[in-house]
Parts: structure tokens; C-alpha cells; sequence
């Protein structure tokens, strides 16, 4: 692709989103309302399940299970409290048979059964004071939800001499996700104003801090609005919410601080506001495409995954990255033309410059525009320094990171439970006085679904060959309909323990004379990890291919990709470090406010992975770019490194302090997984951009020397034909002295005074 018909494509894109300004911003704010009202009420049609595998021969067992069998996968359970008197009283007895009858008169409610009927030791506490009434609401997670909101006013509290209380799996399902979307508005309100206080700290400028902010706010809301759309084709998971508001604003606030940076550079040189517009779409809004596509492939792969907890985070976050994207090329341009040189208006440090003004400089500090924060001077010296001793720093901060990494060798994977709500609420009180109080733990053990019916003889023979497994407390059954029976397994140990899991193959492996299929927490949780460790492969050689194909198209290297990939990979270890020692070891519980359960859910490290890898590209496209735009002007490696985090090392570390500031306001939730997300992912964030970005990249980036832009003759000319990078967009660039820069450090000279405007 030749450069002029590449000027030719971005001059008409300059033209299109500068011709109408104000039609581009009514339009957006048209869409934005009407986006308003199609993603109102989103969270009330998500689901809070969603981790297991919908082809897995445990889900088929479930759902088989649930149409010949309902009172085997009880999901409501009631506990009746009975306090002195005994479950056992005959008043007691009288007030739970109205409460069964009661229970199985509502509609949507199925398989009722309990203590008082069955006389089962399984449904009564070991001390005599409590008992369940068991029973499963029909339909998918919203038709339960919906149910359970029905009936568990009028059974819960005092009834008569007993009280009750609301558990089992739909209530924990249904209280978690009431707390997510609690627990989200409170982040939102938190994230929202400490957001627009960093902007102005970094812009100064009020006028130019809002910008950031309502892009943030178009793409959180439009993306609202297409997860609606979802809802009504497939399942969606409450968590991805969280995903939406996150990288709504953290993007919004990247691509934007780049954006608006680079425009009020343009400014300062003395570009006319259209000129400046152009440039800018031509340099950074190049940057933030690439950006977006690195960071929307990282969260597509989440697509090859078939539990819908993974797949909603792929759906929320193509979505979002892609709005925000949008976003900052279309409506932040026209706005810009609109404001021009007003983006510096209500400079809110100016008072503090003028103080720091020495009599008779002129008052340039007063008088420059104002720009985020800080000249990048000590980025330049940084990486100088770096580079000076890059052997040294390229060991230590890579050995560092893997020190940081290693608790992660100690990773149990687990399933999410009742641990995983505050202890206050409703529904783990219920699981926790059951799981305490109960023998054989109710609702933990394994069921085997038999089919194609059998002698009871044969039913007999299977019974007590099972009976005879060593990882086998005891076995119950079966209960025969027809063609179908079942028995239920409670294995020892823990329901999802080793010892459970181990139990699940032997049971699958155990021959029989009729079909047989094993469902049960500890089933789910095994078929869940086969299922990631099968697919995980193909979603890591999605990210690494593509993101390899798009760092060279920016750069034309065949090292840099390669980089690139190894150093954002290993920016995650302490991340994958920190979420086992906090979260599966339990440090830090009492402070951060979480139940430790001694594993780790099997598929959020599969997220945080996609989520963080893919924020790490995007900062270290911004960084990259601005390197090679350098060093395509002047062929100066070193000095192009040094250049580039000058230039954009404040940038990155003041986009990822904002998304940080972000995650962590999600990782106040009350909820442990969102808890580990939130923290998780805020560690990643300050790790890649204070730690790789600063230390690592300019370190290695010295020890590969020029021959980190090698490319072999024919990639050269694919990359000549249908490459891009920041700089190409400027040929006179270096002629007319733009971006020089004397000495070691960066200081620039000349028309390089736009360095003084950047962060």
C-alpha cells in the first residue's frame, strides 16, 4: 500500500469525522439515550452460574436428572429451626407438614420432601434443633430467580413455633448476583469521581479531563445495551458487569489520554485546530486502532471456551473495547474541533505554576497550554539509566517477576460456593449451618444416573461393587422409574476434595450391566477443568498469533512481536502469585474481607489472563509505537528507546494509576471472585506499566540493539505494503526538525517544545 493512498484513506477519515462536528456529537447523544433504555434492566436477565460445561456428560446426567428425578437435585432448601423445643415436638412436626404442603402447592416447584416425611438422618441436624424441607424450582436461572423471589417472602422468618430460613444452590445463585449489581453501582460511584480527580491531576485542565470520562460513559452504556441484546439469544453472566464498567472507563481514559495529548501537542507547536485533528487521527488514533484490536482478540478467545461465565467476558468485552475505541476516533475528534484551543480551559494548576514561576522567565510556564502532567524529563533518564546497565536490570527485574510468580505452582483449582458471599448473608448461613451441622453433608455428594434399566440383582451387584470403592463413604439407592435409576455417592473428605474428584473417574471407569453417567459437584468441577485444559491451547495460540501478526504490521520487526508477547506474559506473574497466596492461602483474609475455601475457581485465571494480557498490549502498543515513530525519523535505536517511554512513560503510568484506581473499586465487592478480579487485575495493571514498561523493555530493548528491527526481505515488503506505524504519516517530519532532541536524556530543543506539553 503506497503512502499516498495511505494519506489519502486517513485525510478522508479526517475529513468524515470533522465535516459535522456537532451532527457527529447530537447523533452520539441520541444513540447514547436510546442505549439508556435498551440496557436498562440488564442485570436483572443475567445469570450467576455458568462454569460448567454444557456438553459434559455431567451436565447431561444433571439435566436427565431434573426430568425423571426431581427430588434427587434439590437446588431450595429450607431450614427450619425448631430452637429448644426439637424438630421432633409435634407442634414443631404439625407447622413443617403445612410448610411441605405449602411448598409443593406453588407453582414452578417440584420434588418436595422433608425430615418430617422421609425420617432421613441426612435432613436432620446431629444436635436435633434443625431440619430441611427439600424440594427444586424448575426452569433456567432467570424463571428460578423469579421464582425464588416469589415464594421466599412468604416461607422465610418466623412460622408458628419455627423459623425459617432461605438456602441451597438458586438462593446462593440468586444472592450473589443481587450483590454484584449492589456492589457494582457502589464501585461505579466510587470509580467515577476519583477518575475525574486523576484526570484533572494529570491534564489540569477541566475541560480536557471530562473528555476521558464520557467516552467511558458512551461505551460502558452502549455496551449495556448490546449484552441486553445477548440475553435474548444466549446466557450471560452478572460478572461480566464488572468486566463492562472496568474496561469502559480504564480504555476510554487510554485511548483518550492519547488522543487529547497528542492534539494539545499539535496545539502547542502552533497546527491550526483541524490541522491539529488530522495529525492527530493520522498518529495516535493509528495507535489506539491497534491498540483496541490487540486488546478485543485477547478477550475474543475467551470465545473458544464452552462454559458461558468465560464466553459472557468475551461478549462484554469485544463490546466495550470496541465502543471506546469508536469512541475516541469518532466523537472525540469532533469534539475537539469544537472545543480547539478551549480543551485548556479551567486550568486548575495554573496557580501552582505561577508560583513556581522564577521572576523573569517570561511566564512560559504560565503561558503554555496546559498538559498532563510533567515534562517526561525523568522517563528519559530512566531509561538512559536502564540502558546503561541493561544486563543487570533485565535479570533482576525478570527474576524478580518469577520469584513473584511462583505461589502459583501451588494452584488448587475448586468450584465457586456459598464461601464466596459475605458471611451475613442469608443464603451461606443456611449452606454454613448445613455443611456444619448435618451428617453426610446434603446436596454434596455424586450422583450416578443409570439407563437402559436392569434386574435388581444387577442394580445390587453395582451397589455393592461401589460400595467397595476406597474413596466411598457411603452409598445410597437406587431409586428406580422405569428405565431410570440413580444412586447417590457421598464420597470422603470434602465434596470437591482430591478425594472426590479421584472418586469421580472410578466411578466412570466402574463397568455396569446398564448406561451410567456421574453428575455432583466434584463431577462438574472435573468435567469444567478438562474442558479449559482442552480449549485453553487454542485461546493461547489465538492471542499469540494475532497479536504477533498485529505488532508486526505496527512495527515491521520480527523481534519486537516476539518480545512483546514474552515480556506481557511474564508482567502477569505476580498477578497469578499474588491470587494464589492471597486468595487460595487465605493471607490477608481479615483485611480484604473474604473466606478462604483453599482453591481457586478453575476459570478465573483463564480471565484474568485474557483481561490482563490484553491491557498489557495496549500499553505496550502506545509505547512501541512512539519507538518506532522515533526511530523511523532518525535510526537511532537508543536514542529512539529513550525517546519513546520520554514521551509516553508518564502517559502509561497515569492511564494505568486511573485503571487501577478502576479495578479496585471493583475489587471492593463483597463477592470473593469479583474481589480477586478486581485486585488481580489492578496488580497486573501497576506491575506492566512501572515495572516492564520501565525497567524491562528499555533494558532488553539495549541488549538486542538494531537488531530488534531485523526483518527478513519478503516480510519487509509486507510489511512496506500493508503495515502502518505512528510516524509513516509524517515525512517532512524530520526535515523540519519536529521532535528533536539533544543528549542522552531527552531533553528536547527547538520545535521539540512539545515536549513540555506531555506526559
Amino acid at each position: 500500500m503506497s503512502e499516498v493512498n495511505r494519506g489519502s484513506r486517513i485525510g478522508g477519515w479526517t475529513r468524515f469525522v470533522t465535516a459535522r462536528p456537532r451532527l457527529s456529537l447530537l447523533v452520539a447523544l441520541v444513540i447514547t439515550a436510546l442505549a439508556v433504555v435498551a440496557g436498562s434492566g440488564v442485570g436483572d436477565r443475567m445469570g450467576s452460574g455458568g462454569w460448567e460445561d454444557p456438553a459434559a456428560s455431567s451436565t447431561y446426567a444433571t439435566q436427565a436428572l431434573e426430568r425423571e428425578f426431581p427430588a434427587s437435585q434439590p437446588n431450595l432448601l429450607l431450614l427450619v429451626d425448631a430452637g429448644d423445643k426439637g424438630v421432633d415436638d409435634p407442634a414443631v412436626a404439625a407447622e413443617a407438614e403445612r410448610l411441605t404442603e405449602r411448598l409443593a402447592a406453588e407453582e414452578g416447584v417440584v420434588g418436595v420432601g422433608s425430615y418430617w416425611q422421609t425420617r432421613s438422618p441426612a435432613l436432620r441436624a446431629e444436635d436435633g434443633g434443625e431440619a430441611l424441607i427439600a424440594a427444586r424450582i424448575v426452569g433456567k436461572e432467570k424463571e428460578a430467580g423469579e421464582t425464588l423471589e416469589r415464594i421466599a417472602p412468604e416461607f422465610r422468618g418466623a412460622q408458628g413455633p419455627v423459623e425459617v430460613s432461605v438456602g441451597g444452590p438458586v438462593a446462593v445463585r440468586h444472592e450473589m448476583q443481587a450483590i454484584i449489581q449492589e456492589d457494582l453501582l457502589r464501585a461505579e460511584l466510587i470509580a467515577l469521581p476519583v477518575t475525574l480527580v486523576l484526570l484533572v491531576m494529570v491534564f489540569g485542565s477541566a475541560i480536557a479531563a471530562l473528555l476521558p470520562l464520557g467516552i467511558g460513559i458512551v461505551a460502558i452504556l452502549g455496551t449495556n445495551a448490546v449484552l441486553r441484546g445477548i440475553t435474548e439469544i444466549t446466557d450471560v453472566s452478572v460478572f461480566a458487569q464488572n468486566l463492562t464498567t472496568a474496561l469502559g472507563l480504564g480504555l476510554a481514559v487510554d485511548y483518550a489520554l492519547f488522543i487529547v495529548r497528542r492534539f494539545r501537542e499539535e496545539l502547542a507547536e502552533g497546527a491550526q485546530v483541524r490541522d491539529a485533528v488530522g495529525t492527530t487521527l493520522r498518529t495516535a488514533g493509528r495507535t489506539v486502532l491497534f491498540s483496541a484490536l490487540t486488546v478485543a482478540v485477547s478477550l475474543a478467545a475467551m470465545m473458544v471456551f464452552p462454559q458461558y461465565f468465560l464466553r459472557s467476558f468475551a461478549y462484554a468485552g469485544i463490546a466495550v473495547v470496541l465502543l471506546a475505541a469508536a469512541a475516541a476516533l469518532i466523537l472525540l475528534p469532533a469534539a475537539l474541533m469544537l472545543l480547539g484551543h478551549r480543551v485548556n480551559s479551567l486550568d486548575l494548576r495554573r496557580l501552582f505554576r505561577r508560583r513556581r514561576s522564577a521572576p523573569g522567565d517570561g511566564g512560559a510556564a504560565g503561558s503554555r497550554p496546559a498538559g498532563p502532567a510533567g515534562s517526561g524529563g525523568g522517563w528519559g533518564r530512566t531509561a538512559t539509566l536502564v540502558m546503561r546497565r541493561a544486563p543487570l536490570f533485565a535479570v533482576a527485574t525478570a527474576t524478580g517477576l518469577v520469584l513473584l510468580g511462583l505461589p502459583f505452582l501451588g494452584v488448587k483449582f475448586g468450584t465457586a460456593d456459598h464461601r464466596q458471599l459475605p458471611s451475613s448473608a442469608e443464603a451461606r448461613v443456611v449452606q454454613e449451618d448445613i455443611r456444619g451441622g448435618f451428617p453426610g453433608s446434603p446436596g454434596g455428594g455424586l450422583e450416578v444416573l443409570g439407563e437402559g434399566g436392569a434386574t435388581s440383582a444387577e442394580y445390587a451387584d453395582y451397589r455393592d461393587r461401589v460400595a467397595a470403592l476406597p474413596d466411598v463413604e457411603r452409598i445410597d439407592g437406587p431409586v428406580v422409574s422405569g428405565d431410570h435409576a440413580y444412586f447417590t455417592v457421598l464420597p470422603r473428605g470434602e465434596a470437591v476434595g482430591q478425594d472426590a474428584q479421584r472418586l469421580v473417574g472410578e466411578l466412570r471407569a466402574e463397568p455396569a450391566a446398564f448406561d451410567t453417567s456421574v453428575t455432583g459437584t466434584a463431577a462438574v468441577l472435573v468435567d469444567s477443568k478438562d474442558a479449559i485444559a482442552d480449549r485453553l491451547p487454542l485461546a493461547v495460540g489465538i492471542i499469540v498469533v494475532v497479536t504477533l501478526l498485529l505488532v508486526f504490521l505496527l512495527t515491521g520487526s520480527v523481534l519486537i512481536p516476539i518480545q512483546a508477547v514474552a515480556l506481557n506474559a511474564l508482567s502477569l506473574t505476580a498477578m497469578f502469585g499474588a491470587v494464589v497466596w492471597v486468595f487460595q492461602d487465605g493471607n490477608l483474609s481479615g483485611l480484604l474481607g473474604f473466606t478462604s475455601t483453599g482453591d481457586i475457581e478453575t476459570t478465573l485465571p483463564v480471565l484474568m489472563f485474557c483481561v490482563a494480557f490484553g491491557l498489557s498490549m495496549d500499553y505496550g502498543v502506545f509505547l512501541i509505537s512512539r519507538i518506532k515513530e522515533e526511530y523511523d525519523r532518525g535510526g537511532d535505536h537508543e536514542h529512539a528507546v529513550v525517546f519513546g517511554l520520554q514521551r509516553t512513560g508518564g502517559l502509561i503510568t497515569a492511564a494505568a494509576v486511573i485503571l487501577a484506581v478502576v479495578m479496585v473499586a471493583i475489587g471492593t465487592s463483597r463477592v470473593t471472585n469479583t474481589k480477586m478480579l478486581g485486585l488481580g487485575i489492578a496488580l497486573a495493571v501497576v506491575m506492566d506499566a512501572m515495572v516492564v514498561r520501565s525497567l524491562l523493555v528499555p533494558a532488553v530493548m539495549k541488549l538486542t540493539g538494531k537488531a530488534t528491527w531485523w526483518a527478513p526481505g519478503p516480510l519487509r515488503r509486507f510489511h512496506e505494503r500493508f503495515g502502518v506505524s505512528e510516524g509513516e504519516s509524517h515525512p517532512t517530519a524530520l526535515a523540519n526538525g519536529r521532535d528533536g532532541v539533544d543528549g542522552a536524556d531527552g531533553a528536547v530543543s527547538g520545535a521539540g517544545e512539545r515536549d513540555k506539553v506531555g506526559v
